[in-house]
């Protein structure tokens, strides 16, 4: 078994020594670019690992661990130009350092190249593995239209958000989980439980973020706090918060909600000064240690011994309690 270090430090290494050798030049830096932001990593090294349940020999499904970042970050860089975002994990976007249509036509070409590394898979795997991942690409571009339905609408339910989260966010993770396990010749019955650890996983993952954007130091988050205040992003914690409040707390909410963002400062404070009489930073804390304990029964339920699954296990702790 490799360990986390391990793993992010093999996947890093291979990602970083990727060349693009087909011409024009312009339509390939700017993949190489956004490639070279780093991060976590997080999705290839889930498939790596859930491989590594069951394989030694890792860098076999290197190409499809390197289609799921390089689809990831296809997803990125269409959302930086969707959110007219200027930067991305402290440098500038695509559409910034080159131009928005670069941004669109280098984001298709990563998208197909994801394609092409996903489809150097053994044969005998390879309708599982498409399937697997197409369908998952097209649960994406669900999740992003409903979040961008939500930007208009102020009576998004609780339901509805996490059906959103669970498509914009989980199942990449879960695609990732579950085509490791297929590729290292699991039983489908452990390929479902890592997806299903994988969806719980996400539901978790993504209210830890919608908490750490109102609650988060910044110095340790690496951006100011209250974005999603300031831009009216219906989080968890707006959504629950109209449900919970009484008339004059949901009065409040809806002048702060209209309010012009000139002092946006007072508007961040106000906001989570609502959050705080209402109670809703307790009900997302609940939530996510709900999913996260799900989680924990699917990856319990997978047939390989703890000792194996112990840096899964860890991964997801490291998750579930980081400032960042």
């Amino acid at each position: 078994m490799l360990t986390i270090t391990e793993l992010t430090e093999k996947i890093n290494r291979h990602l970083a020594e990727l060349q693009f050798t087909r011409q024009p030049q312009g339509l390939y830096d700017p993949v190489a670019y956004v490639l070279s932001l780093g991060g976590k990593r997080i999705r290839p090294l889930l498939m790596l690992m859930a491989y590594n349940l069951y394989r030694e020999d890792v860098e076999r499904i290197f190409p499809q661990a390197t289609g799921i970042e390089v689809y990831h970050n296809y997803t990125l860089l269409h959302d930086d130009l969707m959110d007219k975002a200027d930067r991305r994990r402290g440098k500038p976007t695509v559409h910034k350092v080159w131009n928005e249509n670069t941004a669109i036509l280098s984001g298709d070409a990563m998208l197909v190249l994801a394609y092409q590394f996903m489809a150097q898979c053994p044969a005998e795997k390879l309708k599982e593995v498409m399937d697997l991942f197409s369908l998952t690409a097209l649960e994406i571009c669900e999740g992003q239209q409903m979040d961008m339905d939500f930007e208009t609408r102020k009576d998004v339910t609780e339901a509805e958000y996490i059906e959103m989260i669970r498509l914009k966010t989980s199942v990449l993770l879960s695609c990732s989980l579950k085509m490791g396990a297929l590729l290292a010749g699991a039983s489908d019955d452990d390929a479902q439980h890592l997806y299903d650890f994988g969806i719980r996983l996400g539901l978790a993952f993504q209210l830890k973020d919608d908490l750490l954007d109102v609650y988060g130091n910044p110095e340790v988050f690496g951006k100011n706090i209250g974005g999603d205040i300031l831009c009216n992003k219906k989080t968890y914690l707006l959504i629950k918060a109209f449900e919970l409040a009484d008339p004059a707390q949901r009065q409040a909410l809806e002048k702060w909600m209209d309010a012009d963002t000139h002092a946006p400062e007072e508007k961040i404070s106000a906001v989570t000064a609502l959050y705080d009489e209402i109670g809703v930073k307790a009900r997302c804390e609940a939530l996510m240690e709900t999913y996260a304990d799900q989680a924990r029964a699917s990856l319990e339920a997978v047939s390989v011994s703890a000792q194996r699954k112990a840096e899964l296990t860890a991964l997801m702790e490291k998750l579930m309690h980081r400032e960042v």
